[in-house]
């Protein structure tokens, strides 16, 4: 049963940019059942296997969580929910993937099927370990799919993201004493003028200023500020649109109040068609069984950077829970066991399509 490795993956800690120990332990849980899998350059875990020739499916787990090193990992049984940070995005998926391989024999495979638990798919990580995945084997790939999210949810529509950090900088001064321009008053006026912007609903499109931060004391001029802008939408020319307009709103506020401003692109999450049907057909199949009913969403998910390569890919979830990216994530503990029934089907339909 996934449960079994659930709370051990789930109290590893795997902040982005630092998901080395629990890729030992997914590593190690692998080598334990009989495995060879490798790392790669970026900190993926990799394990190919099934026949040498021919183009493989790629099942994707990614290795990290939203919560920093700091964060209590401790994971708590309470109402029949297991709860804890991370407990769900992405712990429950790769316990699913790891009991997959436990179940496989992986010398009744007709077609290669590789599997990963990559690093870096939570924000700045910007997709890093699946990029990097697509980047080197893209020409070796029938299909991607990324294990992650919620049972009976399938994406099929990659979100496109563009993600800066916009810094402003002046020279500061003295509150009562100096009359230099405030990089937090550009800040402010910023803010103002990004969300002034307006998006249309249709193709859905996003922007949103998740942080913002600046300054030293109450009576210092600020000499710097900053802020993270996240842009998102479903059509590419409408998201470079709202990028050059962003930009724009962004060095007019600097030059209203006379301050230098940059803008630093931390993240760029290809979007678009993820020539999904066959594997969505696949996916449904594997449902039936269970009588449960697969609907298909737009996200922005590891699958994301396969849509550049043209490789059919989706996101498909195998555990039910609520309260994602919060400390009070859970996860339904008799879920996981189902959504290891349909990865099954999954990669049986897909071995005999």
């Amino acid at each position: 049963m996934p449960l079994a490795y659930l709370t051990r993956i789930a109290q590893t800690p795997a902040p982005t940019f630092h998901e080395e120990v629990r890729a030992q332990l997914i590593e190690e849980l692998w080598r334990e059942l009989g495995y060879a899998p490798q790392r790669d350059a970026v900190g993926n875990v990799l394990l190919k296997l099934g026949p040498t020739s021919g183009k493989a499916l790629l099942l994707a787990s990614h290795l990290d969580t939203v919560f920093g090193p700091e964060t209590n990992v401790t994971v708590r049984e309470e109402a029949g929910r297991l709860i804890g940070p991370g407990v769900g995005d992405n712990s429950a998926s790769l316990a699913v993937l790891t009991a997959f391989l436990r179940d496989l024999d992986a010398s009744q495979l007709r077609r290669p099927l590789w599997l990963s638990a990559n690093v870096a798919e939570e924000g700045l990580g910007d997709l890093r370990g699946a990029k990097a995945l697509l980047s080197e084997y893209a020409g070796e790939l029938a299909a991607f799919v990324a294990v992650d999210g919620y049972l009976g949810v399938a994406v099929t529509k990659a979100v496109g993201v563009r993600r800066y950090r916009v810094v402003f900088t002046g020279q500061g001064g003295h509150s009562w004493g100096d009359q230099s321009p405030s990089a937090l008053h550009a800040l402010g006026l910023a803010v103002t003028a990004l969300y002034s912007i307006p998006v249309p609903n249709s193709p859905r499109t996003t922007l949103n200023v998740g942080v913002a931060s600046g300054g030293n004391s109450v009576n210092s001029i600020a000499s710097s500020a900053e802020l993270l802008l996240d842009l998102r939408s479903l059509d590419a020319q409408v998201l470079a649109d709202l990028d050059n307009k962003a930009h724009h709103a962004v060095r007019g506020a600097a030059r209203q109040v006379g301050v230098q401003v940059q803008l630093e692109a931390v993240g760029n999450r290809p979007g678009g068609d993820l020539h999904s049907d066959i594997l969505l057909r696949l996916a449904r199949l594997a449902g039936q069984p269970v009588g449960l009913e697969i609907k298909t969403a737009a996200s922005s998910t590891d699958a994301n950077a396969a849509a550049p390569h043209g490789i059919p890919a989706m996101a498909l979830g195998v555990y039910r829970g609520g309260n994602a990216h919060r400390e009070d994530e859970w996860v339904q503990p008799g879920s996981l066991s189902i959504g290891l029934g349909v990865l099954q089907r999954f990669v049986r339909g897909y071995m005999h399509e």
